[in-house]
């Protein structure tokens, strides 16, 4: 038997370091402790599915929670069932100790863990809802302020105009039309296309 960790944080500035010392804490090597740093709206991730790979029947894979898991109420029932019954693994997280496949291996003890396992997903499901809830709310409340999102719009210098004429007439190189302008070329090009958007508009 191997034992196996799996930590899941939102998003890349998010702190890993509580569910790795739980996990090392119950012995798991650190080599064999999986990261990913994303959404756990499915199981679309480097190292689950590295993770995934390497477990082997007999194998013991710690959680930290069932929501480090996953956030997808079908999803979790599904993996749950690859992973214990199809590759014959056991599960163990940490914090919801009736879910430990090791333990209650009979008709109730499997039937209460199903039943836990049921609630949690369900759970962590409508808590990512909760949370896409909230954040849309949030922008929408934000927006109705006058709150502005996405990149500010650029000002064009005041001699834009004239600079590209001379340099459309040959009489200035790309470089020194963006040192004039205080440009980047990818920001120079942009501005140009809206520029003749707009003309030819009126």
């Amino acid at each position: 038997m191997k034992m196996y960790g799996y930590i899941r944080v939102s998003s890349t500035d998010q702190n890993e370091d509580r569910q790795r010392v739980a996990l090392l804490g119950c012995g798991v090597p650190q080599a064999q402790i999986f990261t990913d740093k994303q959404s756990g709206k499915d199981f679309e991730r480097p190292q689950y599915k590295r993770l995934a790979r390497r477990l082997q029947a007999g194998d013991l894979l710690y959680v930290p929670s069932i929501d480090r898991l996953g956030r997808n109420y079908a999803e979790i029932q599904g993996q749950w069932r690859a992973l214990t019954k199809e590759k014959g693994i056991d599960i163990c997280v940490l914090d919801m100790p009736l879910l430990d496949t090791r333990l209650h291996r009979d008709l109730m003890g499997t039937f209460i863990s199903d039943l836990v396992l049921q609630i949690l997903s369900f759970c962590a499901h409508t808590e990512r809802d909760s949370i896409h809830r909230r954040q849309a709310e949030g922008i929408a409340a934000a927006k109705a302020r006058g709150v502005r999102f996405g990149r500010p719009p650029t000002v064009l210098p005041p001699n834009f105009g004239d600079t590209v004429q001379k340099w459309e007439q040959k009489e200035l190189l790309i470089e020194e039309l963006l040192q004039i302008c205080d440009l980047r070329q990818t920001t120079f090009f942009r501005l140009l296309k809206e520029t003749r958007e707009e003309i030819k508009k009126k």
